[in-house]
C-alpha cells in the first residue's frame, strides 16, 4: 500500500469480515488492499454513470406512462 495512505476505522458485518479474511489469505493481499480495490472500482463505476448522465442531459424527458405506451406501441411489452 502507498505510504501516503490515510487510516480509517471501518466496521464490517461479521460475515463480510470473515469473507474478506478468507479472500485475503487466498489472494495474498491485505484486507486494506481488497477494500481499496473495491472502493476504487465502485468510484470508477460512479464516474462512468455520471458521464453517461451528462451526455444525455439535453435529451427530452418523457413520463413513465408515456414510455409504457411507446413500448406497447412498439410491441416490446
Amino acid at each position: 500500500m502507498a505510504t501516503s495512505a490515510k487510516r480509517s476505522t471501518v466496521y464490517f458485518d461479521p460475515s463480510i469480515h470473515k469473507a474478506l479474511k478468507m479472500k485475503s489469505i487466498e489472494t495474498s493481499k491485505s484486507i486494506s488492499d481488497l477494500v481499496n480495490e473495491a472502493v476504487k472500482a465502485a468510484l470508477a463505476e460512479d464516474a462512468e454513470d455520471t458521464a453517461a448522465f451528462e451526455e444525455r442531459a439535453d435529451e427530452p424527458l418523457i413520463s413513465f406512462s408515456e414510455m409504457l405506451k411507446k413500448l406497447k406501441k412498439d410491441g416490446r411489452i
